[in-house]
């Protein structure tokens, strides 16, 4: 599968899958939820075992990757930033904001299996992740700690609201509706605040779709409180 971008062509190495169906409820950034993971498939052109010979000798990976629902004709040197509540431009080279010239995301992920054998094999299994069920990769590199960590590296206006977090509330027999494997990751992400910024209505039932089911909350003052877990039906061939 090959997708065009300006006058160049990209090749689509391979899908990741994850819990995520739509975009709402995503952590903004990679690495912010561990517990969150993913199931990289590669494209059958490229499944192939020695393509990723040596890659189990590293902890973590960079996916450079598609805003496969972020598409627009053209684009804007400014935008609006969602942490920064959605009323202060700043420059699109400047942000991460999913609508850029070039549609094209970055994440790191920790790599916490390399699976040989089966159906679609080769398949790669990370954690930290932070990409929409079905996300195209454009490729995958290793992650270096000597030249890609930077301790001293500044982080401008994106600091500001590193450790915003939210108190969640989700009662014990909502939280068993969903599987025992995904309740710390869906716990994980509601305490990231999956609203927008500048969308943070009163006495509103906001639905998060995560893991073929629908996360039904509200939020009073900073606390989040979870009053229905229920089955997505058009997710249910995604559960894993």
């Amino acid at each position: 599968m090959r997708t065009s971008l300006s006058e160049n062509t990209l090749h689509v190495i391979a899908k990741i899958y994850t819990d995520f169906s739509s975009k709402f409820g995503i952590p903004r950034q990679s690495g912010l939820v561990p517990e969150l993971r993913g199931e990289i498939v590669f494209e059958s052109e490229f499944r192939r075992p020695e393509a990723i010979l040596g890659i189990e000798e590293f902890s973590h990976l960079w996916l450079l990757w598609e805003f496969s629902e972020a598409r627009k004709e053209n684009w804007s040197a400014t935008v609006y930033p969602p942490r920064l509540g959605g009323k202060e431009k700043k420059g699109v080279f400047a942000t991460r904001s999913p609508f850029r010239p070039n549609s094209i995301g970055l994440s790191c992920v920790k790599l916490e299996e390399v699976i040989l054998a089966g159906k679609d094999a080769p398949k790669l299994i990370v954690s930290g992740v932070d990409l929409l069920d079905g996300t195209p990769i454009f490729d995958i590199k290793p992650y270096l700690p000597y030249a890609d960590a930077h301790p001293e590296a500044e982080g401008g206006f994106g600091q500001a609201h590193k450790e915003d977090c939210i108190e969640v509330i989700f009662p014990q027999e909502l939280l068993n509706r969903l599987p025992k494997e995904k309740r710390q990751a869906a716990w994980a992400v509601l305490a990231q605040d999956p609203r927008a910024a500048y969308n943070k209505q009163p006495d509103y039932v906001y639905g998060m779709a995560f893991a073929g089911f629908d996360i039904r909350f509200r939020v009073e003052g900073n606390i989040l409180i979870v009053c229905d877990v229920v089955p997505r039906t058009e997710d249910f061939q995604r559960i894993k």
